[in-house]
């Protein structure tokens, strides 16, 4: 057991939230992807042709915040259902963005093929808790 789902079996709230599996598979995702969008958009940066990832590096960003933010949100149990719906939806949205950009440039570049795998597991993973809040 990872010491974030021991944490989330120790909460002592009570919530409205999915069962614990699918929310510590979610956090998961969510770190995951912040830190490698993360990664990615840095490492799109050291590239020759920098100016042709723009979107790219945009994506990666603004990603990484949105993931790094609905982490810090499902963290805190008790948060609210319709917050984190609002939440778990667009950080499904922004990971499905860029993990599309990322798709485009990864033959090129394997950190924007890691990059999208990570972007396409955090969106299921978001989607997957959302159909167990539903």
């Amino acid at each position: 057991m990872s010491t974030l789902a021991a944490m989330m079996d120790s909460h002592p709230a009570t919530t409205e939230q999915a069962a614990p599996e699918e929310l510590v598979a979610c956090l998961e995702a969510c770190r995951d992807c912040a830190q490698t969008c993360t990664l990615c958009a840095d490492a799109c940066l050291s590239e020759k042709t920098v100016a042709d990832l723009r979107a790219c590096i945009r994506a990666d960003l603004n990603c990484a915040d949105i993931c790094a933010a609905t982490a810090a949100v499902l963290s805190r149990r008790g948060g609210g259902a319709a917050t984190t719906r609002a939440l778990l939806e667009a950080c499904a949205v922004a990971c499905d963005k860029c993990g599309r950009e990322c798709d485009r440039h990864a033959g090129h570049h394997e950190h924007c093929r890691i990059c999208a795998e990570a972007c396409h597991r955090c969106v299921r993973a978001c989607r997957e808790l959302l159909a167990g809040l539903a």
